[in-house]
């Protein structure tokens, strides 16, 4: 008798994405609680690569041999004691919190997983969790009001876009600080598009003559310098990735995990189900290309996802 086996993204030590392999590990087995997901699509995200470059290590420490990913979405095909909210054959969206949904297969809490809407495809379904409770977070964050300005960095990219249609959606003026070759996808989200570089701040305050009410940073720490330099309020300057510059000036650094309810991911995939979001896909790559995917991501100038599909 063969005893099933699955296959996961694994890497034994710091480095570039050199030191991604996939490995054949065995099945993982539910505990109490839990369920068994194989995987049909898994997103992947820029945190991941800097886990795994080990610059996040003090935050973020890594036990070898590390395992991958947290979007997913997959097919239940077992279950551990205690589980009645899922069954086998359901199909699920949802997040793990063990670096593991880069995989074929992955053990998961059930409270940690919604039911996935027929409408949905598996790639916007599995690399929903990350964007789509960052997404969520960010703009409570800044609690914009109907007819307010909001700038947003990397306005095109996986987060960027989810935070572009969501402000949209409130009735806000949103100016999407992106490249001109995502213009025409902004305006036809409600963004108007302004390019980056130099002279950032003059291009914003002659996009917005009346001044920005609000801005969320996607991309870096000079960001949120600039927000400040433009003159708005800490409280009112949100970002995902610059903790240390974000606890230096007093703005707001919410994300993923301040968002990361069932409730939550039910409302984001509810949206995305109705065609109020939607989570573009820029590339999927089979799982024996991890390698390959997270190239294309670290040049950070896809629009939307990146998505792992292991089978």
């Amino acid at each position: 008798m063969t005893t099933a086996r699955a296959r996961a993204v694994r890497f034994d030590r710091y480095g570039g994405r050199d030191v991604l392999y996939v490995a054949d590990v065995p099945m993982p087995v539910p505990a109490a609680g839990e369920v068994l997901v194989e995987v049909r699509a898994a997103g992947i995200n820029p945190g991941e690569a800097a886990i795994r470059s080990g610059v996040m290590h003090e935050r973020f420490p890594a036990t070898f041999p590390s395992g991958q990913g947290s979007d997913l979405a997959g097919v239940v095909t077992a279950t551990g004691e205690g589980v009645t909210d899922l069954a086998l054959g359901d199909e699920v969206l949802g997040y793990s919190w063990r670096r593991s949904s880069h995989a074929t297969h992955v053990a998961v809490p059930t409270t940690q997983l919604v039911t996935k809407p027929p409408e949905l495809d598996w790639p916007a379904a599995g690399s929903l969790y990350v964007v789509g409770c960052t997404g969520y977070a960010a703009v409570r964050a800044v609690d914009p009001k109907p007819g307010e300005t909001v700038a947003v960095s990397a306005a095109a990219g996986g987060v960027g876009t989810v935070v572009v249609q969501l402000l949209a959606a409130r009735g806000v003026r949103v100016l999407g600080i992106a490249s001109s070759a995502n213009a025409e996808w902004l305006a036809a989200h409600g963004a108007r598009q302004v390019d980056y570089g130099d002279r950032l701040g003059e291009r914003l305050s002659q996009a917005a003559p009346d001044g920005i009410d609000a801005f969320i940073d996607l991309f870096g720490p000079d960001y949120v310098q600039l927000a400040l330099d433009l003159g708005l309020p800490p409280d009112r300057v949100e970002t995902i990735i610059s903790f240390q510059k974000a606890q230096e000036l007093g703005t707001k650094a919410d994300g993923s995990q301040d968002a990361s309810t069932p409730e939550v991911l039910t409302e984001m995939a509810d949206l995305v189900a109705a065609g109020t979001v939607e989570i573009p896909i820029a590339a999927t790559y089979p799982l024996d290309r991890v390698a390959d995917a997270f190239a294309e991501l670290e040049q950070r100038h896809t629009r939307g996802k990146i998505v792992l599909i292991p089978s």
